[in-house]
């Protein structure tokens, strides 16, 4: 125990005094935390990435990161670079989000976002990636669930996914 040096009293007896209830009768110190629960509501989600162009899979994915928003963490990745590839892994696994790239050659994610849209019952939302903001029409017609137009910026990339995944 330390002592202040001019009385020789411990730190502990003057605090004795400022904190009542601190320590019961028989002098023991007595926990004063209250118990408080850590919930941890982060969702996992998995996206499928569609795009002919690896710059813009790559672009896309650091766009997103890895916490898109709070309470959002991308678990995995599943990237395709042809429309078949597209529609076979829609067939096996189940994916949160679908991230389509309208300016894919020779099919474009406008079109694929339709077609899935028309074929594939209770579709998980899906964000076109557009050449232009004046595709939004395109976008309407392919009933796509959210766009972000290039040049792509990585805020509107995570946004919109956030927002497809809370909604």
């Amino acid at each position: 125990m330390f002592t202040d040096g001019v009385t020789g009293t411990g730190r502990m007896q003057r605090l004795r005094g400022r904190c009542p209830g601190a320590r019961d009768q028989m002098g023991t110190i007595r926990d004063m935390t209250v118990p408080t629960e850590a919930k941890s509501t982060v969702t996992g989600i998995s996206i499928l990435l569609y795009s002919d162009d690896r710059a813009t899979r790559d672009a896309v994915r650091l766009g997103v990161g890895r916490r898109p928003a709070e309470g959002i963490r991308v678990d995995s990745w599943h990237e395709c670079a042809t429309a078949d590839g597209v529609m076979l892994a829609m067939q096996e696994e189940v994916f949160d989000v679908l991230i389509l790239d309208g300016e894919a050659t020779p099919y474009g994610g406008l079109g694929v976002c339709r077609q899935i849209k028309n074929e594939i019952y209770d579709c998980p939302p899906i964000l076109v990636l557009l050449g232009r903001p004046l595709d939004g029409w395109l976008a309407a017609w392919s009933q796509a669930d959210a766009v972000v137009p290039h040049p792509l910026d990585p805020a509107a990339l995570a946004q919109g996914v956030a927002g497809l995944v809370t909604r």
